[in-house]
Formats: C-alpha cells, structure tokens, sequence
C-alpha cells in the first residue's frame, strides 16, 4: 500500500481516532487502508506518543475487526526487514511475545528437534514485553548460552545451513521501529492490536515457501490468524489450541487445530497424545519453586522471577535434548510430530514422532542445538 505524506498522514491520524475513540456506542470501525496508514505513521516515530496511546486503546476497547487487524499486519511488514533463506521451505514457529507464566516453556528448544529431522525452522521474539512480561524465545535462548542478536540475515544462513537448520530473529534486529514501543506498551497496560498481529510478520522467508505453526487459547482466534497468515502470504499454516496459547497442547487429552494449505479454507483436525505412545498426567511441565518476582509492572504481570524460570527452562530443555526421558521430552515429540505430519514430512503422526524421537536418542537434535 502506498504510504502518504507527513502532513496528510498527521491529518489523517486525528480523523481516524475521532472515529476509534467516540465511547461504547459511536465508534466506528475503519478501513483496512486506513489502519494501515495508522500504524505506518506510528512506526515512522513521527506521531504524537498520547495521541498513539488514545489510538491504540481506543481500537482495542471497540474491538478491532478483520480489516483493522490486517491494516496493522501489513503495516508492520513493511516497515520490517523481510530476508529470504536458501532453505526452500522454512517453519516458522510464531508464539505469543508476552512469554509463558504458568509452565515451563520448551518450545525454544523446538527449532533444532525439526531441523534435526530435516525441516529448516525459524522462531522470533523480543526479551521482555506486556502485559504478561513471561520467559520468552528470547530469555530461555539467552540462559542456554545461544545469541539472541544476530542480524536477519545471519539467522537466514544458518537455516539454510544443513548442519544447523534453525535460528532466532530478534524483534530488535528486524523490526526496530515496532521494538521502540514496547516501553510505550508497557505503560498501556492492557493488550493492544500489536500483540495480535506482531507474532505473524515472518521475519524470515523461504526461497520457495514459508509455512506457520502459532497457538491459540480463544475460540474467536483461528479465523482470525487464518486470515491473517493468509494476509502475510504463508504458504500454509496451523493453528495448534495450546497450552497458555502457545503451541504445545495438552499432553493429556485429544487436541484440536486448525489448519490450511496453499491459502485454502482452513479445516479442523484433532491429535490425540496416545496415538503416538505419549501418556502423562499433567498438560505440560509444572512450574518449579522458584522466587518471587523482585519487580512486577502491575498486577497483571508474572509473580515468578523469569530469570529463574527462563534459566530452568534452559535447564529442562537440554536435559531433553540430551535424551532424558520426561514430560520435556514427551512435549517436544508431540509438537515435533504435529510439525512434521504438517509440513508433509512424512505421512502421519507415528512416523513424524519416530523420527523425533530417533534425532533426540541418536544426539542428532542436541547437535543441531549446538550448532546455532
């Protein structure tokens, strides 16, 4: 979309938020042209911070629609640096930037499972960002002594690189402008339009194709990553009910996800953790004792110290990568297995999940780890 000069864009935001921010009933919802005009001239740095705030609050407390979220998306991805791997076909692994509070995250560990087994795969993120303030991508990476500030285009080599297979991109590195105001969002306190649409700007693209694998917890929420993936021109996508919305389901109960391939109506299918030899009693990895937080941003916020958490979830990550058997080791088959059957990989969940396991025993998926 073409974007439109300073003083028109200056303009043009006032007229929007006279429309976004007339109380409960006379709000109006706006273009997808518009919405996206609204976040370029945010992420120029040239509006005025309060009146950002007024926006942002604003849309989200009407609700924001299809087209302003689109708006927003396409905004973002224009305004980021969008780099092409070697590798044709990339995974790129898209979770919540706000980070886990509730169990202990293993999903960073992810990436280097599937390029194990043949799936270049990319994740990203940011350290630290509201309203949750949890261990992220980027935390948990950090604490297992992996760069976490590497350049797109450094992280796009290496994907491609079959002795490594996977990497993480900063929103630091790729989206400078949109990482500005995650001091602004802390002060926002409540969840804006961002935190949708961020997770869906797929930093770093196959030379062929570029699929996406994202979680939900909300019913309302895969039509809407659907259409926005579709949006964001990923080749296909699934969209995985998991736990705390992330993408590990439930290791003790039959899951849904929605998926769909070459921008096709997307469908429901449903996994069941059995099938493939899992069986636990628990839905994830419990949360350890671990201190208070020191500091908390507001009572929405994590009550756990991330550094603790972030550091153990490090430690349990490697133990399972290491072949230790365990509720770690059983999440990462599932969502391994999910993954794989997927991106066609292979034929179905049993041999997807024998694979994993095979790159976990062998110390395959342990040296990929290393190798980032």
């Amino acid at each position: 979309m073409p974007k439109i000069t300073d003083d028109d864009a200056h303009l043009l935001f006032r007229r929007i938020i006279q429309k976004v921010a007339t109380g409960p009933e006379m709000s109006k919802d706006i273009s997808l042209d518009d919405s996206y005009q609204a976040m370029s001239y945010i992420l120029s740095g040239k509006a005025d911070p309060i009146q950002v705030a007024i926006y942002l609050i604003a849309i989200r407390m009407k609700r924001e629609t299809l087209d302003e979220n689109t708006g927003s998306l396409k905004a973002i991805i224009d305004t980021s640096q969008i780099t092409v791997s070697d590798a044709p076909e990339v995974l790129d692994i898209a979770e919540a930037y706000d980070g886990f509070v509730r169990n202990v995250p293993i999903t960073p560990f992810l990436p280097s499972v599937l390029a194990a087994c043949g799936q270049p795969t990319v994740t990203h993120g940011l350290q630290k960002v509201g309203p949750k303030f949890g261990a992220t991508h980027h935390t948990i990476l950090h604490a297992a002594g992996k760069r976490v500030d590497c350049k797109p285009a450094e992280v796009a080599q290496k994907i491609a690189d079959p002795d490594c297979g996977w990497g993480y991109v900063d929103q630091k590195e790729f989206c400078q402008p949109l990482h500005d105001l995650v001091e602004m969002r802390t002060r926002l306190v409540k969840r804006p339009v961002i935190t949708t649409v961020e997770v869906l700007c797929g930093p770093i693209r196959g030379k062929k194709k570029t699929h996406l694998i994202t979680g939900y917890v909300h019913k309302a929420y895969p039509p809407i990553y659907a259409h926005l993936a579709r949006a964001a021109n990923f080749n296909s996508a699934i969209i995985v009910r998991g736990v705390e919305g992330g993408i590990a389901p439930s290791l003790k109960q039959t899951n849904i996800a929605y998926q769909y391939y070459d921008k096709q109506q997307e469908s429901e299918i449903q996994f069941d953790p059995i099938e493939i030899g899992i069986k636990q009693n628990v839905r994830a990895i419990p949360l350890p004792e671990l201190a208070p937080a020191q500091e908390q941003n507001d009572n929405i916020a994590t009550e756990v110290d991330v550094e603790a958490l972030s550091q153990h979830a490090a430690d349990v990550g490697f133990a399972a990568l290491k072949g230790e058997k365990g509720v770690a080791r059983d999440s990462l088959i599932y969502m391994g297995a999910i993954a794989l059957t997927f991106v066609k990989k292979y034929d179905d969940m049993q041999q997807a999940a024998d694979a994993v396991r095979d790159s976990l025993d062998t110390g395959k998926a342990l040296a990929h780890f290393k190798a980032w």
